[in-house]
């Protein structure tokens, strides 16, 4: 089976490439030449925002994402985690994908007065009507990886809440501890490869647990 992966070159995006294990080939479409891919992988650099036909998938996976200060504006970062996202499971199901996981995040919500959280919801609503046979909706908690081995900028907030909340270790409850890139990715691969039909979210708790090595 091939598969369809955007947004390779972050924290989840890194780690669904480097565990996928289909027995065709994985496409990686990213906005910038990515080095270091396996043999079984195909580059592809796209414009998110004029994709062209892709190659015949049977599942994608989708980890595009930004923050709002990353983004410079709420309109940037919304054509980021909205469009580019929906553009992209629009391309995959045009390509044959009956299947799609895709990140998203904890309190996303389409009726959120919290502007981050209200587009996460709204794609996440969009992406049901779609028509995928499975959707996989992972809503991670605090993201734990090396960001810098990325070439990605230090967040110095994040930084600081990952300690403290590391620091308090099981005091926090499952659904709210930081979570490592890794076991999300994990958790996706094995949600779309087990899952029924129709659409399954998953909180930050089940992908501890389902992600676990």
């Amino acid at each position: 089976m091939s598969a369809l992966l955007a947004g390779a070159s972050g924290l989840v995006g890194r780690e669904l490439a480097r565990q996928w294990r289909g027995s065709g080939r994985l496409h990686l479409l990213v906005r910038r030449p990515l080095a270091g891919t396996a043999a079984q992988h195909s580059v592809h650099v796209v414009d998110f925002a004029a994709l062209p036909p892709l190659p015949r998938a049977e599942a994608a996976y989708c980890a595009l994402g930004t923050t709002i200060k990353a983004a410079g504006s709420q309109a940037a970062f919304r054509a980021v985690d909205h469009d580019a996202v929906l553009a992209f499971a629009r391309a995959a199901r045009a390509a044959g994908a009956q299947r799609l996981a895709v990140v998203s995040a904890l309190g996303a919500n389409a009726k959120s007065g919290n502007f981050y959280n209200r587009v996460k919801g709204e794609t996440e609503d969009e992406l049901a009507r779609l028509g995928f046979a499975g959707l996989v909706i992972a809503r991670p908690s605090l993201l734990a990886g090396d960001r810098a081995s990325l070439g990605q900028p230090v967040r110095r907030g994040e930084t600081v809440a990952l300690a403290a909340l590391q620091a308090l270790g099981g005091l926090i409850p499952l659904a709210w501890r930081p979570i490592a890139a890794e076991r999300v990715a994990r958790a996706m691969l094995r949600a779309l490869a087990e899952a029924p039909r129709g659409v399954h979210v998953l909180d930050s708790a089940r992908l501890q647990q389902l992600g676990a090595p």
